[in-house]
């Protein structure tokens, strides 16, 4: 039985995955999260959600260096974008629901349009390899070719990762992805 997210409901949730490569087990998994912020103090922002990822990991973890990229949608302001790699024991929706928790403490509204402004936007990018479709999760992130912002960040942690659906890797995946500006920030992690 896969536990329900707080965050279905009754006309979106699925009982079984709609596709799995394989099932996540509970001694624990390398997990790939990916931060953006671009309200606010967007620096402020991701140190306290590097800090909760170091909380809830269950070993140290990495991060990427920090891009700052062009926003997407209505926004006018850059983003802070990376992605922080994680060891997590429990399930894909026990992690969103924290992760979910974790940006309505930084101030995000629990409804909010596509492509707006956002104190933190906190998103599982993999999960161990698993692939999987619900309304409210899909693995891997569906959107990742399209992202620059996540490419670059996740190349920074795994050059050798490919995408468990397409098998693209990652170099493939960034050369294809859609053009943006994106650069490195000029803060970055001590």
């Amino acid at each position: 039985m896969i536990k329900r997210s707080k965050y279905s409901t009754t006309d979106r949730f699925h009982a079984e995955p709609q596709s799995f490569c394989r099932k996540f087990n509970d001694s624990g998994q390398t997990v790939y999260i990916a931060l953006g912020s671009n309200q606010g103090d967007s620096t402020a922002n991701l140190i306290q959600a590097r800090s909760f990822l170091q909380e809830i990991s269950t070993s140290p973890i990495r991060a990427s260096q920090v891009y700052q990229t062009e926003p997407i949608g209505p926004s006018d302001t850059d983003f802070l974008n990376a992605v922080i790699c994680i060891d997590w024991k429990g399930s894909p929706d026990a992690l969103l629901d924290r992760l979910k928790e974790q940006e309505r403490i930084q101030g995000r509204p629990s409804r909010y349009p596509k492509w707006t402004s956002r104190t933190l936007d906190l998103d599982i990018i993999d999960f161990g390899g698993l692939t999987l479709k619900y309304d409210y999760l899909q693995l891997p992130h569906p959107g990742i070719a399209e992202r620059l912002f996540v490419l670059l960040p996740l190349y920074d942690l795994a050059p050798e990762w490919s995408d468990p659906v397409t098998k693209k890797n990652i170099s493939e995946l960034i050369n294809t992805a859609p053009k943006m500006r994106i650069e490195l920030g000029a803060w970055q992690w001590e």
